[in-house]
């Protein structure tokens, strides 16, 4: 890209950014006479036309702020320039007043996936071992590393062997209200599609959150007669669990191969399941974004949006989430829900979050990160506006509580964190099978869980990291591509991926991020 060129997102925007590499330089001369008296970096906004000091700056049609001082035609604007505006109140709200067009469905696409005993469908197929305190984690760390060199080169048809490792479990005030979400959020992890329906936990043995706790009787689905207690019709799964400090445990190689000994009867049974064709529909697809840039708006995200209705078409489920990257839209989706008791519910958990972070002295501006700004978001209030696209244009169908497990198609909002981890654990808690995640500043993001699809907002970032991003957004930007071309491009790669057939840059590089519970209860 040589030629100047900003973009704006609507007519009566009075703010643009700049899109080319490297920025541009003061004197810069646009094809519509409009000419920089400053230097303004790539991403960055430029004033259209003259703002007054307190005028309003507009970039989606919305009021991202207040200009604090006279902003020439030509200038930077930039978050030091900008006042905030105060959050919208969650009372007098549209309810459910915009109904989209019905689309036609959109059929004859599949992928192969692995059926499960419950219905759900995986789109790997994974031994996951439980953990249910941090105490035990590098106990079982060492196991899985015995188990992947030595068990599960003799199971081809198993993918990965994970630890669901995390810092919860002892130490905390376990009967608090609000512990019920990291015990569900772990408990539902468990039961994620790509598991196959296989449970086994490892337990220290003295924790507050003991393995019956975490998987009481009739979470776990039954797989066959061998792990049940009665095959009566009050059949229930047994829970397998490695308790190291049970007495039969003699030094640590003791504990490794009672893990590796228990590990080996659930990789039998995983290595018997073959994929088989299902349709688009049994997809569950966590979209986030993270290292967000002023593109991801104009880009990545609005692409994300294009495949979301796609997908929903198609009979799938979408979540998107992160609560304080959607808070300053969220007349937006309350108009959108589907039913007034899904735009209630979208208040309930906006409110619930606005108190948690008061707890804590702050609100929604603290959301924004250095890299934000530098990317040329300038509060969380137009980073807001950038994210929600992702979400689409259909009907809000449902929303989900964090830790909650899914219970039905559609677009649904499932509300957590902004943080990338805390999002990502809490989708695949939900029951997530495929995920999508762009970034502007660019992220080695993954999770070992499921796949992750990563795409660049930007040419640049792509470029750079060629062997990190799956998908090149950046086209969009320059007019190679449109939005419903790298859309459906996503889409299906989606199909592609969720089959096996490829692998994205994550696995392939085996990048992943720990798992972050959400925990608003008090630690002890």
């Amino acid at each position: 890209m040589t030629a100047p060129l900003y973009i704006t997102m609507h007519e009566a925007d009075n703010v643009a950014i700049v899109a080319n590499d490297g920025g541009l330089p003061a004197g810069t001369v646009f094809p519509d006479g409009l000419t920089l008296i400053d230097k303004v970096p790539q991403a960055h906004k430029v004033a259209l036309v003259d703002i007054p000091e307190g005028g309003a700056v507009r970039r989606y049609n919305v009021t991202i702020g207040y200009a604090l001082k006279a902003l020439p035609r030509g200038s930077w604007v930039h978050e030091r320039l900008l006042q905030m505006p105060q959050a919208r109140e969650l009372e007098g709200l549209p309810i459910a007043t915009v109904k989209p067009p019905p689309q036609p469905p959109l059929t004859g696409y599949t992928f192969e996936g692995f059926r499960n005993p419950d219905g759900s469908v995986g789109t790997r197929n994974i031994l996951a071992i439980t953990q249910t305190v941090q105490c035990v984690a590098g106990v079982t760390d060492f196991a899985v590393q015995r188990i992947k060199a030595e068990l599960l080169p003799k199971y081809p048809n198993v993918d990965d062997v994970v630890a669901l490792e995390h810092s919860y479990g002892c130490g905390v005030a376990i009967d608090a209200p609000d512990a019920i979400v990291p015990i569900r959020t772990l408990r539902n992890i468990s039961l994620n599609p790509n598991f196959g329906g296989e449970v086994m936990v490892v337990s220290l043995g003295c924790e507050k959150l003991q393995p019956e706790r975490l998987l009481p009787p009739g979470s776990i689905p039954l797989i066959d007669e061998r792990n049940v207690a009665d095959v009566g019709d009050t059949a229930e799964a047994t829970l397998d669990v490695v308790c190291l400090q049970d007495e039969a445990h003699v030094g640590f190689m003791s504990m490794i191969d009672s893990v590796m000994r228990q590990a080996e009867e659930h990789l039998e049974r995983l290595n018997a399941r073959r994929r088989e064709t299902v349709p688009a529909s049994e997809l569950v697809v966590g979209v986030q974004c993270g290292g967000s840039d002023a593109f991801s708006g104009v880009t990545a995200n609005p692409a994300v949006g294009f495949c979301t209705d796609l997908l929903v078409r198609a009979g799938a489920t979408v979540m998107f989430s992160e609560v304080t990257e959607v808070r300053d839209g969220i007349d937006q989706l309350t108009s959108r829900a589907s039913t007034p008791e899904v735009a209630q519910a979208m208040i309930r958990e906006m409110a619930w979050y606005d108190a948690y972070l008061d707890k804590g002295r702050v609100d929604r501006s603290a959301n924004t990160t250095p890299g934000n700004k530098k990317g040329g978001l300038s509060n969380i209030v137009e980073k807001a506006m950038g994210s929600i696209v992702k979400s689409g244009s259909s009907p809000i169908s449902g929303v989900i509580a964090p830790g909650e497990k899914l219970r039905q198609k559609g677009l649904i909002y499932a509300a957590t964190p902004a943080s990338d981890f805390i999002c990502g654990t809490l989708q695949l808690a939900a029951g997530m099978n495929l995920h999508v995640f762009t970034t502007g500043r660019g992220t080695p993001y993954g999770l070992a869980q499921v796949p992750v699809i990563k795409v660049a907002t930007r040419d640049d970032l792509a470029r750079r990291w060629h062997d990190l991003m799956d998908i090149n957004a950046g086209t969009i930007a320059t007019g190679e591509k449109t939005i419903a071309d790298v859309g459906w491009e996503m889409f299906h790669l989606m199909l592609d991926v969720a089959s096996g057939r490829r692998k994205t840059w994550a696995e392939q590089w085996k990048l992943h991020n720990a798992l972050v519970l959400f925990n608003p209860a008090p630690v002890t």
